[in-house]
């Protein structure tokens, strides 16, 4: 698909920054699997154009249905202003909802806020040295207050802002800072989404196509924090593989990962994983798993 060759050409440009620190990573040994087992249970249809990107469980108001990303999410006056791609979104238990932004070039990455209210508002977010313009993800702390980033292509970190909407340091009038680091002990790949499942544990969907990494394409991974994520220190990340993502299609070719959910409130895990070729429009598919 065109949005998602345009994000490899974003990984292409991150790829010499990491270079140097995925080499040393990726050459340690494969984080062994960890005691629990995401078992399918079911899959829903995802929908290519506005189902194809990230979803995510909101809690707030309770009855709240799921909601999703994809190309035809974005609203015109978004669009037309560069931002033209969104990421996988994620939902404060207080009721807010942030999707994640990024455009073809320039500076900054972009965070749409919606209030529990149902107001919308923007924040940008300023790059630092050596970080990607990509903007593939949002994860939320189960707390509120911090919220993690991520960057495409091999990566040795997330990064960590302030929630935005939620934070009273955050205004959409100000630039949203980079607070913190969550640095990993084994290089990512083209992770396309990560949620909390506690507040040091998030998982998280890798769209990987080499499997040299962790032996396997497509890996779901754990992440387990040394401490909660916060704005004053950085904290590591132990990262384990814990299976393959389900490439099921009647198409042959290229799968894509993409967004991931985690719903606290009945323990099921929700991954997209999109079909190759023609049969993105007909059995791209949103999967369920259960732990066991």
């Amino acid at each position: 698909m065109p949005l998602r060759a345009r994000q490899r050409c974003h990984a292409v440009l991150t790829a010499a920054l990491a270079l140097a620190t995925a080499a040393v990573l990726s050459a340690a040994p494969p984080a062994s699997a960890a005691d629990t087992t995401w078992t399918e249970v079911g899959s829903d249809r995802a929908d290519p154009l506005t189902e194809s990107q990230g979803l995510t469980s909101v809690e707030v108001p309770a009855g709240s249905p799921n909601r999703y990303t994809g190309i035809g999410t974005i609203p015109v006056s978004v669009s037309s202003r560069g931002w033209n791609h969104v990421g996988d979104p994620d939902a404060s238990s207080t009721g807010y909802y942030v999707e994640p932004y990024q455009a073809d070039s320039g500076t900054a990455k972009m965070f749409r806020v919606q209030a529990p209210g149902g107001a919308w508002s923007e924040y940008t977010h300023t790059l630092g040295s050596g970080e990607a313009l990509n903007n593939s993800w949002v994860a939320i702390s189960p707390d509120g207050q911090w919220m993690l980033s991520g960057e495409y292509g091999t990566m040795s970190r997330f990064l960590v802002l302030p929630t935005p909407g939620v934070n009273a340091a955050t205004s959409p009038s100000a630039n949203l800072p980079q607070v913190s680091t969550v640095v990993l002990d084994h290089a990512v790949r083209d992770v396309q989404g990560c949620d909390f499942v506690t507040a040091t544990r998030l998982l998280c969907s890798s769209d990987d196509p080499a499997g040299t990494l962790f032996g396997i394409t497509k890996p779901l991974l754990q992440v387990d924090l040394s401490a909660a994520a916060n704005g004053t220190s950085d904290v590591t990340g132990h990262v384990t593989a814990l299976r393959q993502l389900p490439l099921r299609s009647s198409c042959s070719g290229t799968f894509e990962a993409e967004g991931i959910d985690y719903d606290r409130r009945d323990g099921t895990l929700r991954v997209i994983v999109v079909s190759p070729g023609f049969c993105v429009l007909t059995d791209s598919k949103t999967y369920r798993f259960t732990k066991s």
